[in-house]
């Protein structure tokens, strides 16, 4: 009786170690993940400007409007509306650059222009 206790005791330990594993593992990736994005040279000089959200909201209404609706509440697209919240600036840009939502198109503003949509998003 004392052997299987033992073998449950190992049993238990030999799981939470495995999770432990896994867990600085997922941990580890996400880290790196990031850490490739934040690398981006265009990301990077985004991330170090300061936007304008008038401007921002110029470009909003000339570029995502006809999608995401003059208050960005959504029509075609989702609505936009506390998107900060959702998604943090890095994701916010590869959004906006890479197209790889359709029918999203790719688009590619300037640093400073995606400095000030980052900035309107925002204030979403």
């Amino acid at each position: 009786m004392d052997n299987q206790v033992l073998k449950k005791g190992n049993w238990v330990s030999q799981v939470a170690l495995i999770v432990v594993a896994c867990v600085a593992i997922a941990v580890l990736i996400l880290l790196g993940f990031r850490q490739l994005q934040f690398s981006d040279p265009y990301v990077r000089t985004v991330l170090s400007l300061t936007g304008d959200r008038v401007q921002g909201q110029a470009i909003f209404q000339m570029n995502c409007a006809g999608c995401h609706g003059v208050q960005a509440d959504g029509r075609v697209g989702p609505s936009l509306l506390d998107v900060s919240s959702r998604k943090s600036r890095i994701s916010l840009i590869h959004q906006v650059i890479s197209g790889k939502t359709p029918p999203m198109p790719q688009f590619q503003p300037s640093a400073q222009e995606m400095a000030d949509l980052l900035s309107y998003l925002q204030s979403l």
